[in-house]
């Protein structure tokens, strides 16, 4: 019985992979597919993939190899190859790519757009090699929605990734047509006059900049330098040697509250020193023509320093005659700058006085940012202005991507509507940078995918996507997981936010729950239906088989996983004790989450290493043990 139970499941599978489309593996979605009459060698009347032509191809798509080979020969056909420039196409990385029985064309108008035309055909091999369906005769025209595709890790909180992870990453984004790559940075690049700064953080050095540089370049992606020039300076301004910069040295009261040693002073000559030192000495090793300076959350201006005088010109004027100063600096550099669009919307009178030749990266990470109601005032402006949703994977632990996948759908929508220059998907690391690369790799692909065709659902293919081009899992239950880990914070039930349930009782183990909009709605059945999401999400995971990395990502998913379920631990027995307050949770619980939160904490130090440099390591887990350290304390009253 158990033998014609395994033939009709195998069965079942096999109907399930050639009843597959083309569409599913195809992303980001072309702008026009054509099936027509036909497929490649049907003159042999086969239905056998050629594997020896498939593997020719891909030695072709490997390098920008341009020509034509007119007589290659498998043991079924001969076939007519040609990678061809093409100057009656008319936009930058636009492509066509047609396939009949025996040729293959692929025409561009430059070299940007061959390569992504063969990113196509790479997918449309393994199609075949999936399904075991010969590639039909088709036609594609494609072209992207935005010049710029570009997507920013955040490098500064903590987590920086290894050489090989980030060549790994890149790889991955070429493959999704992205063509501009950010790295963070706050103060994790080895300036040479800095070290108190960077020391132990271990910083991307200027060798290892040139080499991702031109690894980057090699893939037809332009890598941006990102080095926050205004707020966001804390891990400068904590050491006492840069405190003479900062806009306030002792707490000042904030419209995030009290706050201090994060904001450099913008009216101190030696500000803009710094910067311009820092600019000239990044900048070499650079072969952008751009430079992100940042400028974003400058929460402390005006509340120091600078109060005076911000009451006497107004905030939004000593801001924006700072921004010019570093675009000056920048310029002189040879480079044009980017900044984040957040304080002059508080100003937007000002927006008509940014200089033109600056690019203004309009960020919003909520499903509901209103990029309808922002985006025309700096378009009105005759600015350039790229539109910037994220991933939604920070302080989140295991994701969440309803948020996540329509807040990039609504950033592509109103962008491409308002004619922005590029799309800029970002992945933070605040408080720890506690998710792991694999929760992010869904709103990773999205993020691309949206950027290039911003009509097209990407969420209708990426399970599959996912295991074909990331986890290689052929059971289909890898990404299957993710995505179920990825949604489960909506069965907590609390309102939307810049964080979830889990990643909220690990944050504010310490402050009161009824006190915050999100927590004060968390109910102990909802926490229950969460925690029932994350186990089956576990349990398909248990059936998963990932080729790629595949020990790392069952691992990471797992210990994201058990963060999480630590977070519901804790919110319950919050929820059950007096007041509500972690210091009156029972001995018991205490003593129960105590050594989960051990297992954690071993489990964050080994994984880290996989993929990450050591520098950063103990500042993320301080953030573990001081809730241990709390549990305790608590534990000792008793």
């Amino acid at each position: 019985m158990k033998q014609y139970i395994a033939i009709a499941l195998l069965i079942c599978c096999t109907s399930l992979i050639k009843s597959q489309n083309i569409e599913a593996f195809l992303i980001p979605q072309p702008k026009t597919l054509e099936i027509k009459n036909g497929q490649l060698n049907q003159q042999l009347n086969t239905q056998l993939p050629t594997e020896e032509l498939y593997q020719f191809l891909k030695s072709l798509c490997a390098f920008d190899y341009v020509g034509q080979i007119t007589h290659f020969t498998s043991p079924y056909a001969q076939h007519s190859i040609s990678f061809l420039l093409d100057d009656s196409i008319n936009t930058n990385d636009a492509y066509t790519l047609d396939i009949d029985s025996a040729s293959i064309s692929i025409k561009a108008k430059n070299l940007a757009g061959l390569y992504y035309g063969k990113q196509t055909l790479q997918q449309l091999i393994s199609y075949s090699e999936t399904t075991q369906q010969n590639i039909p005769a088709l036609h594609i025209s494609d072209a992207p929605d935005f010049e710029r595709r570009g997507y920013m890790l955040d490098i500064s909180r903590n987590k920086v990734p290894t050489m090989e992870s980030i060549f790994k990453l890149i790889d991955l984004l070429a493959s999704l047509k992205i063509n501009e790559f950010q790295l963070y940075t706050e103060h994790t690049f080895a300036y040479k006059n800095h070290k108190t700064v960077w020391e132990g953080c271990s910083p991307i050095t200027p060798e290892e900049i040139q080499i991702i540089d031109l690894y980057c370049k090699s893939k037809h992606i332009d890598l941006v330098p990102n080095q926050n020039s205004f707020g966001h300076m804390e891990n400068w301004l904590r050491h006492d040697e840069y405190l003479h910069l900062a806009e306030c040295p002792e707490d000042c009261k904030t419209i995030w509250g009290m706050r201090k040693r994060t904001s450099l002073n913008p009216l101190d000559p030696k500000s803009l020193e710094l910067m311009e030192e820092l600019y000239a000495e990044l900048l070499p090793n650079f072969n952008s023509k751009y430079l992100n300076i940042g400028c974003d959350e400058t929460v402390e201006l005006g509340c120091g320093e600078t109060k005076e005088i911000c009451k006497e010109k107004g905030k939004g004027t000593i801001y924006l005659e700072y921004l010019k100063k570093l675009n000056s600096a920048a310029n002189k550099n040879g480079v044009e700058s980017q900044f984040w669009g957040d304080i002059v919307l508080n100003h937007p009178e000002l927006i008509k006085d940014i200089p033109t030749n600056m690019t203004a990266v309009i960020w919003g990470y909520e499903a509901e940012y209103p990029f309808e109601t922002n985006l025309p005032k700096f378009k009105d402006a005759g600015l350039d202005f790229y539109v910037c949703p994220g991933t939604s994977t920070w302080r989140s632990l295991i994701g969440r991507n309803k948020n996540a996948f329509e807040n990039q759908r609504r950033a592509a929508f109103y962008g491409k509507a308002n004619g922005a220059k590029g799309y800029l998907n970002t992945t933070w690391g605040d408080y720890g940078h506690w998710q792991p690369l694999s929760v992010v790799y869904p709103s990773i692909m999205t993020g691309a995918a949206y950027s290039w065709n911003s009509d097209a659902d990407p969420k209708i293919n990426l399970e599959n996507q996912l295991n074909t081009y990331v986890f290689k899992d052929k059971t289909g239950n890898t990404a299957k997981a993710v995505l179920k880990l990825g949604n489960a914070y909506l069965k907590a039930e609390i309102p939307s936010g810049n964080a979830n349930a889990f990643h909220l009782m690990l944050r504010r183990y310490a402050w009161t729950m009824n006190g915050q909009y999100q927590t004060k709605h968390l109910k102990a059945k909802n926490l229950d239906k969460a925690n029932k999401e994350i186990d089956d999400a576990l349990l398909i995971l248990h059936e998963a088989s990932p080729s790629s990395d595949s020990l790392i990502v069952i691992d990471e998913l797992k210990h994201a996983a058990d963060m999480a379920k630590h977070g519901i631990m804790l919110g319950k027995a919050r929820l059950a004790a007096p007041k509500k307050s972690t210091e009156n949770i029972s001995r018991a619980e205490l003593e129960e989450l105590i050594n989960d939160i051990n297992i954690i904490i071993e489990n964050h130090q080994k994984l880290w290493l996989l993929r990450n440099r050591d520098g950063g390591l103990q500042e993320s887990l301080g953030n573990l043990n001081d809730l241990k350290e709390y549990y305790q304390e608590a534990l000792n009253k008793k």
